[in-house]
């Protein structure tokens, strides 16, 4: 797929949750060894045609700060992003989340676990993934969601980001589930920008072949209108930058 629509560069970057919850019944973790063997063969298999690189989605929380970095450091991944799935032992993506408080309480304790996670794992990842990503799911979705009603939080996972020289991804998964805007909000991408953060990548959260680059046609006016001038891609950890 990701040849057929054009793309010179794909990164894959599956999910590495370890602890998940077994309330679940998901198993969100992969055979290291095994994954870097098949994306190795497919690197081969398309060399010519798309450059792959290894990247990996690892669930920050709080009691697993020291394993995630070692863990992330121990691999020669090219490029590792940071996202809050659990706030506790809770995902957003389930009902139960948001069960017996406001939705304005489960956005803010959600923002409140990126802050704190954000902080422990700065060793540990290069981009905070889709930071907005509880909105995808609550009940009104964003329908009374906005940067400005919990910038206090955001603000202040905004400013380590940029000080500590972290990417803030731009997630267009948002546009496909129907939410109008890319996770995180445009409104915090500008304002990443405007404290100082200089990188921006880019992904689709693709979980199946026909979501591959949705949206993508659509950011270079949004981030534009971010002041934003180019994107960034990781290949071994280090920055890459492109004009958008």
């Amino acid at each position: 797929m990701a040849v057929r629509l054009g793309i010179p560069r794909l990164c894959v970057t599956d999910h590495q949750d370890f602890d998940y919850p077994p309330q679940y019944n998901i198993d969100f973790t992969f055979p290291t060894d095994l994954y870097f063997t098949k994306l190795a063969a497919l690197r081969e298999e398309y060399r010519g045609r798309i450059a792959v690189f290894t990247g990996v989605e690892l669930g920050l929380r709080t009691h697993l700060a020291r394993q995630l970095t070692e863990y992330a450091n121990g691999w020669p991944f090219d490029y590792v992003i940071g996202s809050i799935h659990l706030v506790g032992d809770r995902d957003p993506y389930y009902p139960d989340f948001f069960q017996g408080r406001s939705e304005e309480e489960a956005y803010r304790e959600y923002f409140t676990c990126t802050l704190e996670n954000v902080k422990l794992h700065l060793d540990a990842f290069d981009a905070l993934g889709h930071l907005d990503y509880a909105v995808r799911y609550g009940p009104c979705r964003n329908k009374y969601y906005s940067y400005e009603k919990y910038r206090d939080i955001i603000d202040e996972i905004l400013k380590i980001l940029a000080e500590h020289g972290k990417a803030l991804e731009c997630n267009t998964s948002g546009l496909r589930s129907g939410l109008g805007h890319t996770n995180p909000h445009p409104d915090i991408i500008r304002r990443f920008v405007q404290l100082g953060g200089e990188m921006i990548t880019i992904g689709s959260d693709a979980h199946s072949p026909e979501q591959l680059g949705y949206g993508f046609q659509t950011l270079k006016d949004m981030l534009s209108g971010c002041g934003v001038s180019y994107y960034t891609e990781f290949h071994s950890r280090k920055p890459v930058f492109y004009p958008l």
